[in-house]
């Protein structure tokens, strides 16, 4: 195992404060960890396993983190954000072997995990697999180095734990805060161009936790979900899928039970995702998938980044230049983060009602600010809101460092 140290500068495009690079004795496959930004000694960031997983996607996926964080700051609340940081496992999670593949890798890194980086589920890991892998290796939780912030410690992990264990019509809560806080920032933005849920269209490429929450709460403020990507290929429907009925058959990965479809349901292969006509559109599988290429496909008038990093800068500029609005992942994508940290340390209950209202007022606020400051400065949405995150940083710094 490599580590690399750099000493912390003031600067938005500073290196990594740690980067760490794993091999798996076992198999060679690598794993990475980057400690983008520390704030009060601790940084925040989810673990993904996928195959070709690299120390640059990690690296971006941890600068990502630390923007997240900064956005929900919030003097008057008792969460006070974290640094940013990521894990990636070059691994299949497919394969029989990635529990194993795991568990050596949080071995490899447990001085990490319980002084400076707490984590979770992202990408091909699981919160329930993670947490087994975790207690294996003799860790308490992947949290552990959030605990000496908390005045509480006992009481605050009793109130997560109890936040974990609630469900919403069949499904855990902590599967739909994301998705939440991804369909609020679209409705949003569906609010500002002035087009009725009613008569919107979405198509939402993966189905995990993050896409299906997703679709669940685009569907049930009247937008038509008409196209759904999977592993498998693409289902769509003009009149609007039963997202109810394929959230509780979908398999571990978010594959669609085909089983389910109805005969207006339809099939279609997987690359059609982008050619289906919509007004949002939500990548939240796979990071660069939206590339300068295939941009002029899209008609949607939104694009929500469910998934960390989908577009590729490139074709962002395009697609601003067309009047698409793209909702960048760090805005978009922040509310499971922002959740988390919320209940742990008190900021709202173990209550799905008073999840969901938080993460539906946050969102939309930082949505809408967004927009107003793209609007009035004629940028991007992502360079609005990046502007946003440098005054928290500023201000962050000022308080706690």
């Amino acid at each position: 195992m490599t580590a690399t140290f750099t000493t912390p500068g003031a600067t938005a495009n500073r290196a990594p404060y740690l980067e760490i690079v794993w091999t798996d004795p076992v198999t060679g496959r690598q794993g990475f960890v980057v400690i983008d930004r520390l704030v009060r000694g601790v940084a925040s960031g989810g673990l993904r396993m996928r195959d070709g997983c690299t120390l640059e996607e990690v690296r971006g996926l941890a600068a990502g983190m630390t923007r997240k964080e900064a956005l929900h700051y919030d003097p008057a609340r008792r969460y006070i954000p974290l640094g940013g940081a990521k894990g990636g496992i070059d691994f299949s999670p497919r394969d029989p072997e990635s529990p194993a593949v795991l568990g050596r890798f949080l071995q490899g890194i447990k001085p990490v995990l319980r002084d400076y980086w707490t984590t979770g589920e992202d990408l091909g890991v699981r919160q329930d697999g993670i947490d087994e892998a975790a207690a294996k290796q003799g860790l308490d939780s992947t949290i552990e180095a959030i605990y000496p912030l908390l005045d509480d410690p006992v009481t605050a992990r009793r109130r997560l734990a109890d936040a974990f264990a609630v469900t919403v019509d069949g499904v855990p809560l902590p599967e739909l805060v994301g998705g939440l806080g991804v369909a609020e920032s679209a409705l949003a933005a569906l609010d500002r161009a002035g087009l009725e849920h009613g008569s919107a269209r979405a198509v939402v490429q993966g189905f995990g936790s993050m896409g299906g929450a997703t679709a669940r709460y685009l569907a049930r403020a009247g937008v038509k979900v008409v196209g759904i990507a999977d592993a498998h290929g693409v289902v769509r429907c003009d009149q609007g899928l039963d997202v109810e009925r394929l959230l509780l058959t979908r398999d571990a990965f978010g594959g669609v039970d085909r089983t389910q479809l109805r005969p207006q349901d339809t099939e279609a292969d997987g690359d059609t995702w982008l050619d289906i006509e919509c007004d949002v559109l939500v990548p939240a599988a796979v990071s660069y998938c939206v590339t300068p290429a295939d941009q002029h496909r899209i008609t949607a008038r939104v694009i929500a980044e469910a998934a960390n990093m989908p577009v590729l800068p490139e074709a962002e500029a395009a697609l601003h230049a067309r009047g698409v609005r793209v909702l960048p992942d760090f805005v978009v994508n922040s509310a499971t983060n922002a959740w988390w940290w919320w209940t742990l340390f008190g900021d709202i209950a173990a209550d799905s009602d008073e999840a969901h209202t938080m993460v539906r007022s946050a969102m939309r606020r930082l949505t809408e600010n967004m927009l107003d400051g793209a609007a009035a400065e004629g940028i991007t949405p992502r360079q609005a809101a990046q502007a946003v995150v440098e005054r928290n940083l500023t201000a962050i710094e000022a308080a706690f460092t």
